[in-house]
């Protein structure tokens, strides 16, 4: 490679990280980042939800009998405990006062919801069979509050457990026995290591990692090819159609032009990935987002050192594979009004491989389709990395799909140069592929 090869790179990189564009693009994007990422935080802010939910509750008196374990005046005041047990409780029973009948009372409930005393209230129905736990009713003047209504569901089959319990006559070795919380765990575990296996079996807080890595590397490399495939496409056209085209083959070879294009948007998208990973990097590590992760086992010194490097491998691979393709139709095309319509078969390519990963092989990474997925060079940059981070495949798949992508690359490229060449002097209507081909023969 001589001068101008290096020259179209820097040329190529410097045109577009200088463009107001790309900046203004950039710095878009990473706020609207910033803002996703902290959305929730936000708010939880504005809305209040770090405060727990005030429900009330009709504050009548204590039943008299001691046989009855289900009295609404017993099940409200469990309930209080229940939740003033909890280090973070999500809801808080606010008693109303009794105002002497059920009707009475669900006006004064009412009024204390109007008021902004309380968010809602619940109320209790009477068991038809008698003896059993009351049916209970929250009402508010929300429509959904599945939070709230989650939240009352544990609590009361908590309250009603204890209930049994402590009515039953048990022991408190009985008592503790039966309230003790199971251990439970998951690993995920290698079955071919003899044959030559990439995991050793990973822990749950490891497995948690790896999805993020995982979800991270298809968005990545999706947003790579659209839009360094877009740039490369438009920059190779715009230079036909305003004749600069036939300036610059003048004094670089036309394989030099293309590749040193492809390499100079590798650097554009490069650096502004590193941007995002930045912008994201920082907001993970704030105090609100740090100890949400830090709950789920999600830390970035639990990143796999091997998932990450085959997710690197299969990044640049994937990324050079659509390059080509998005440069060599680029340079069939004279106007930009028609570069939209004739990259859409790629584009879709692309899209091809992250849906099928994002909605099947996330959920299913050792199904069928994500297998054979992992072998068709459009799709396995997505699809190998989802069975690296979330199964377990043998090694001989993972480097003979790497050898055919290699493989894929080196003929698109071939195929890609020929197009390009022949292409890049083509003016006037898209050309027919009876005319492109013998272009191309003519570049032998």
């Amino acid at each position: 490679m001589n001068n101008g090869f290096w020259t179209v790179v820097g040329f190529t990189a410097k045109n577009k990280l200088r463009g107001k564009a790309f900046l203004i693009t950039t710095i878009i994007i990473a706020i609207i980042m910033s803002i996703g990422i902290n959305l929730p935080y936000i708010i939880s802010k504005f809305s209040g939800e770090g405060k727990p939910t005030a429900v009330g509750y009709a504050a009548v008196a204590a039943e008299q009998s001691q046989s009855q374990l289900f009295t609404p005046a017993r099940i409200a005041d469990s309930l209080g405990k229940y939740y003033a047990a909890q280090e973070k409780p999500e809801l808080k029973l606010v008693p109303i006062a009794d105002a002497g009948s059920a009707e009475a009372n669900e006006k004064a409930l009412k009024r204390a919801v109007a008021d902004g005393a309380v968010d809602g209230y619940v109320a209790f129905a009477p068991d038809p069979a008698g003896g059993g736990f009351p049916a209970v009713t929250y009402k508010s003047e929300s429509l959904m509050e599945s939070k709230v209504s989650q939240s009352l569901t544990t609590a009361l089959q908590a309250v009603k457990m204890d209930a049994v319990i402590n009515g039953g006559g048990l022991s408190d070795e009985l008592k503790t026995l039966l309230t003790k919380p199971i251990q439970f765990d998951t690993v995920q575990i290698s079955t071919a290591e003899g044959a030559g296996s990439i995991g050793t079996g990973k822990t749950k807080e490891q497995q948690a990692m790896d999805m993020v890595t995982v979800y991270v590397i298809l968005f990545m490399l999706f947003m790579a090819i659209m839009i360094s495939g877009q740039m490369i496409a438009s920059e190779i056209t715009a230079e036909k159609s305003s004749r600069v085209m036939e300036i610059l083959i003048t004094s670089v070879a036309p394989l030099k032009a293309m590749f040193g294009k492809i390499l100079g948007m590798f650097l554009v998208v490069l650096t502004q990935l590193a941007v995002y990973i930045v912008v994201i990097v920082i907001n993970m590590t704030l105090p609100q987002n740090a100890d949400k992760l830090g709950d789920l086992g999600i830390s970035l010194d639990k990143i796999d050192p091997v998932l990450l490097v085959y997710a690197i491998l299969f990044f640049l691979t994937g990324f050079f594979l659509f390059a080509t393709l998005f440069a060599a139709v680029g340079s069939i095309v004279s106007r930009t009004e028609d570069l939209g319509q004739a990259v859409l078969p790629i584009t879709m390519l692309s899209l091809a491989g992250f849906y099928i990963c994002m909605f099947g092989g996330l959920n299913a990474p050792g199904s069928m389709l994500i297998k054979v997925s992992s072998f068709i060079p459009f799709f396995s940059p997505y699809a190998m990395v989802v069975r690296l981070g979330l199964s377990d495949p043998p090694i001989w798949q993972v480097w003979l799909s790497i050898a055919v992508l290699v493989v894929t690359i080196l003929a698109s490229g071939w195929l890609s140069a020929k197009i390009y060449r022949a292409g890049v002097l083509m003016y006037g209507k898209k050309p027919s592929m009876k005319e492109l081909f013998k272009a191309m023969r003519a570049y032998r």
